[in-house]
C-alpha cells in the first residue's frame, strides 16, 4: 500500500510513520519541517520538504490513501497569522481533496479537532451536535471538514476529531495541557493551573496514531468520529501530576472558558478503543525527561517557536511559506 502523509514530521506524524513502515507500507511525507525532522531513514520512506499550499508539481497518482495531518496547530498559533491559518488548514485541505479525487486516491483520512464544538453545556459531546468554533484554528478545521465531506460520494472520507493529544514523541510538544503540566513539575518543581474546572478530553499519542493505522486497514468505514480517551478537568490532571512528582500546585484565574467532555462511543462501535491513560502519558513524559530525551526548549512550544523563529524570519524576507506540521 502506498500512503501520502502531510505533516508527517510533526508531533503525531513522527510516531505514526514508523508504525506504518513496520506494517510494510510505502510512505511519502510532505512537510516544511519548521520543527525539524525526527523520522528514521527507511527504504520505504520518502520525505519531501515542501509547502502544502503548493503541491502542483507532486502527483498523487498511485497513492492508495492520504493521511492529512498538516495544520497550524492550536489556537494561539492560529491567531499569530489568521490568513495563513485559513490558507493552510482550510484552503489547502480543499485543494488536496480535489487533487486526490481527480488523481484516483480512494481513501482520505483527515485530522480535524474536537475543539470545533466550542463550549458545550451537554454532559457528553457527540458527533451530530452543532459546531460552534471559537477561534480561527477551530473555524478553519470546521470548514475543511465540510469541504472534504463534499467528496464523500467519490472517495472514502474519514474525519477524526481528536481530543488533546498527550504523551511522548521524538518531535515533542510541551504546550498541550498534560505535557505542559508535567514539564512544569519536572523543570520547576511547581505547577501553575489557569482556572482548573475546565473539562478537557485527552488521548494518548499511541492511541491516536493506532487509530489512523486502524482506519488505513478499514477503508470501508466512513464518516466523522470523535477520538477521546479520558475526560478530566485541568485540576484533576494537575493533581495526578502533583501526586507523581510532589510538585506544588498553584491556581490562577483564566480567560480560557473552553470546556467539554467528548463522547467516543461511535468510535468504539466500529471496533476501536483507546488503551492508554493520561497517567500513562505523564509517566512516559517524566521518564523521557529523566533519560534526557526531552529538554525544556522553545522548539517544544509551538507558539513561541513560530513567533520568534518562523514568522519573524519570513516577515523579514517579505513573503510567507506554510508549514507541513
Amino acid at each position: 500500500m502506498n500512503i501520502f502523509i502531510t505533516g508527517g514530521c510533526g508531533y503525531k506524524g513522527t510516531v505514526l510513520v514508523p508504525k506504518l513502515l513496520k506494517k510494510g507500507f510505502k510512505i511519502t511525507v510532505v512537510d516544511l519541517q519548521w520543527f525539524g525532522n525526527h523520522l528514521p531513514s527507511h527504504k520505504n520512506l520518502k520525505i519531501i520538504k515542501q509547502d502544502i499550499r503548493n503541491l502542483t508539481n507532486l502527483s498523487l497518482k498511485g497513492f492508495d490513501a492520504i493521511i492529512h495531518l498538516a495544520s497550524i496547530a492550536n489556537d494561539p498559533c492560529g491567531d499569530l497569522d489568521p490568513i495563513m491559518t485559513w490558507e493552510i488548514s482550510a484552503l489547502s485541505t480543499m485543494q488536496l481533496a480535489d487533487k486526490a479525487y481527480r488523481e484516483g486516491v480512494k481513501q482520505f483520512i483527515y485530522a480535524s479537532s474536537a475543539s470545533v464544538y466550542g463550549i458545550k453545556k451537554e454532559e457528553q459531546v457527540v458527533e451530530d451536535m452543532d459546531l460552534h468554533p471559537l477561534t480561527v484554528y477551530n473555524s478553519s478545521k470546521m470548514v475543511a471538514e465540510r469541504a472534504l465531506l463534499s467528496y464523500s460520494k467519490k472517495m472514502c472520507c474519514q474525519i477524526i476529531r481528536p481530543a488533546t493529544v498527550c504523551g511522548f514523541s521524538p518531535r515533542m510538544r510541551l504546550d498541550v495541557v498534560v505535557n505542559l503540566l508535567t514539564a512544569q513539575a519536572i523543570t520547576k518543581g511547581k505547577i501553575t493551573v489557569l482556572g482548573g474546572n475546565q473539562d478537557r478530553p485527552n488521548i494518548h499519542i499511541d492511541d491516536i496514531t493506532d487509530l489512523y493505522c486502524f482506519l488505513i486497514d478499514n477503508p470501508k468505514i466512513e464518516g466523522v468520529f470523535n477520538a477521546g480517551g479520558e475526560n478530566l478537568s485541568v485540576k484533576k490532571i494537575a493533581e495526578i501530576v502533583g501526586a507523581r512528582t510532589n510538585a506544588k500546585i498553584t491556581y490562577k484565574t483564566s480567560n480560557d472558558s473552553r470546556s467539554y467532555r467528548l463522547n467516543s462511543d461511535k468510535l468504539s462501535a466500529i471496533g476501536f478503543t483507546p488503551k492508554k491513560s493520561v497517567e500513562d502519558s505523564i509517566n512516559e513524559v517524566i521518564s523521557a525527561f529523566e533519560k534526557g530525551l526531552i529538554e525544556d526548549e522553545s522548539i517544544n512550544y509551538n507558539v513561541e517557536w513560530m513567533r520568534h523563529y518562523v514568522l519573524a524570519p519570513i516577515s523579514s524576507r517579505g513573503y510567507q511559506q506554510a508549514p507541513g506540521s
